[in-house]
């Protein structure tokens, strides 16, 4: 079975397609902007260069959020579309959360994991998860004092996602147990994410992850 995995929901515009769980081709482009105009072209340009036609895929992922409230949109709405063309391929939405989660390894797991999304204004995405990887808390936005109240409490923590560095500037008082600073979501964990759900039975319909308003001004 072929899947297509793509992201824009933060600072690249990233693509993947896998034959089974092996992946045949990875895109990665890094953008502040720009990444709607990119995907569908380089999607098109992927499937051309393995020779595989659009209706031999069998999964369609794609990451649902959180991050820019454009790229969230551009990402889910391409899905969506993909969706009505072409009714009989599966389709299933990843949260960046999970999809940042997978860059533990068993042993990186502590007693508490956070994944932190970078917002680019003073407060952050998060959601902590248990020694299974488990979830412990629901995917909010919150400063950084409110994320170390929920980590409090002595127990070893494991942080990633984008936004850990920026997190990890000031002393935590954290008995830290590993850290990740990957610079954005990386595909091929939505990939896998979206193949266990898929064997799972557990789609999960794409829909847009906000956990605040977008910001909008008068020019």
């Amino acid at each position: 079975m072929y899947t297509l995995a793509f992201d824009t929901t933060g600072s690249k515009c990233s693509i993947a397609l896998l034959r089974d769980r092996a992946f045949v081709s990875v895109f990665e482009q890094h953008m502040d902007y720009g990444q709607a105009e990119v995907l569908i072209p380089e999607i098109e340009k992927m499937l051309e260069a393995e020779r595989i036609k659009f209706a031999d895929l069998g999964l369609i992922a794609v990451c649902d959020g959180p991050g820019s409230f454009t790229g969230v949109r551009a990402s889910v709405s391409a899905a969506r579309a993909f969706n009505l063309a072409c009714p009989e391929i599966a389709v299933t939405g990843v949260s960046a959360f999970d999809a940042y989660l997978m860059d533990f390894s068993g042993d990186e797991l502590a007693k508490k994991n956070v994944v932190i999304i970078e917002t680019k204004r003073e407060d952050f995405y998060y959601q902590i998860f248990g020694e299974r990887g488990e979830k412990i808390s629901e995917p909010a936005a919150g400063s950084r004092e409110d994320i170390l109240n929920m980590l409090k409490g002595g127990q070893k923590v494991s942080i990633t996602g984008d936004g850990a560095e920026r997190f990890l500037n000031q002393p935590s008082g954290l008995s830290l147990h590993s850290i990740k600073m990957p610079s954005g979501v990386d595909i091929r964990n939505v990939a896998q994410c979206a193949l266990d759900q898929y064997f799972n039975k557990k789609l999960n319909f794409p829909k847009p992850l906000y956990l605040r308003a977008p910001d909008v001004c008068l020019k």
